[in-house]
């Protein structure tokens, strides 16, 4: 929408109407030494056009991800993002700030939203999926905070392994029912299966592990499952959606509630979000689950309709029996993730999994060829690997930067017995010659 000011005659006729001499008279309240005493310095003001140019030149002194060839990782990924689905989003049935739940005039967002649902639990192996809550790591806390709930229990045990940016966000979730959270390390990239068996107790809620873990290494669910349930804990496994495409699903390893990040469905890199976080669970916790769940019903005439069937959050419910406050649904996310799902089919999302690993594994093979260069991890991995540098990362970064290359992501900034280790992530959108780019530009830099 453009903006239209007011022209001088209707400021005056306002003026006039309040009572008003001119708009210094509205300011006289204002303590003079709390006031600016000079004009701003702000120029002239532009036409239109002009003004549209000017700020066109501005944004085109910033750096942009469609200017790189991108191998960043670490839970944000440069997926093939199909033109339909933005068109689709840009429809003003869709394309709003809020998120119509009224049944009787909200059935196509409704109906959406249970589409949603109903492929996340067939790509999860779950009973039930919500609505979505923000993005990956506040899903993860709210597993913690629902393990809690459905336990009883006061310890959340979370693998070293899981990203540490989603593990901050589950210690700041914890910390106000002062949940205490124990991390249990990795070894050789995984999490340390005994130190994981001697952490957990009879006093802890939830297990929590990543699959592929954040250094794209592959756990072994099954006997992390085991050892929490043993404990009567409950099992939390944390996704990447795009590998379930080749993998087996969570639920099928015993995960009791399963969540993740589910930008890679669909939806573009951009500068922070909007992400979307996934969230499912075994039937027999559903009342427990935090967010939104719409179902499927029919009206009095017979005609199928879809409804809210649960909300469990404090605005629509007592606190006392709410399951969480900030679980709001990214309904325009969500819906770029069901177009996506809906475009690729079983078979797409497989070939996409399936490119993401093979071109990942080429990259592995061919970066672990430059001199004094080396895999740090040698565990089954899917499109994301760890590599050891013989140089600072950061400065290594930078060079490549220079070629127009953004070459991973510096692993000492979250782990310092890694700050020569740098993670790669390949995606099926890399061409081979992007990728021998990268392994000639990586040679240089380390000359």
């Amino acid at each position: 929408m453009r903006y239209i000011a007011n022209t001088a005659a209707q400021r005056t006729e306002m003026l006039r109407t309040i009572g008003a001499s001119d708009v210094e008279a509205l300011l006289e309240r204002i303590p003079s030494k709390a006031r600016l005493g000079r004009e701003l310095g702000i120029p002239a003001a532009l036409a239109e056009g002009d003004l549209v140019a000017h700020v066109r030149a501005l944004a085109g002194q910033n750096a942009d991800g469609g200017g790189y060839v991108s191998f960043l990782g670490g839970g944000a990924y440069d997926h093939y993002v199909p033109s339909m689905i933005n068109h689709m989003l840009l429809r003003s049935e869709f394309f709003t700030a809020y998120t119509p739940y009224q049944p009787e005039a909200s059935q196509g967002t409704l109906r959406s939203i249970y589409e949603y649902q109903t492929m996340i639990c067939e790509l999860t192996g779950m009973d039930v999926t919500n609505a979505s809550v923000y993005d990956g790591g506040s899903a993860l806390a709210e597993a913690a905070l629902m393990a809690h709930g459905v336990t009883e229990r006061e310890q959340v045990v979370v693998s070293g392994a899981v990203s540490p940016l989603a593990r901050r966000v589950v210690a700041t979730y914890c910390a106000g029912p002062r949940l205490p959270l124990k991390t249990v390390p990795w070894a050789e990239g995984v999490t340390d299966l005994d130190a994981l068996r001697k952490a957990v107790t009879g006093k802890t809620a939830a297990v929590m592990v990543q699959y592929p873990n954040f250094f794209g290494c592959l756990e072994d669910l099954d006997a992390a499952a085991r050892i929490a349930h043993d404990r009567g804990a409950l099992f939390v496994v944390s996704v990447d959606p795009i590998a379930l495409g080749v993998l087996r699903p969570p639920g099928e390893a015993g995960a009791d509630i399963v969540v993740g990040e589910g930008q890679g469905l669909g939806n573009p890199v951009t500068g922070g979000g909007p992400y979307l976080g996934l969230f499912a669970c075994r039937a027999a916790l559903v009342r427990r689950m935090p967010g939104r769940l719409v179902g499927q019903t029919v009206d009095r005439q017979g005609r199928r309709g879809f409804v809210l069937t649960l909300q469990t959050r404090e605005q629509h419910i007592r606190r006392e029996k709410a399951t969480s406050n900030i679980c709001t649904n990214v309904a325009l996310v969500a819906l770029g993730a069901t177009i996506y799902l809906a475009l690729m089919g079983k078979e797409g999302l497989r070939k996409v999994a399936s490119l993401s690993t093979a071109k990942a594994h080429y990259a592995a093979d061919a970066l672990g060829r430059v001199p004094a260069v080396s895999r740090r991890f040698g565990a089954p991995f899917f499109k994301e690997f760890a590599l050891r540098l013989p140089k600072a990362p950061d400065r290594v970064l930078r060079a490549l930067r220079k070629r127009k290359i953004l070459g991973g992501v510096a692993l000492g900034h979250f782990d310092r017995t890694l700050r020569d280790c740098l993670l790669v992530a390949v995606t099926e959108n890399r061409t081979r010659a992007e990728i021998d780019a990268y392994v000639e530009a990586l040679g240089a830099a380390l000359a």
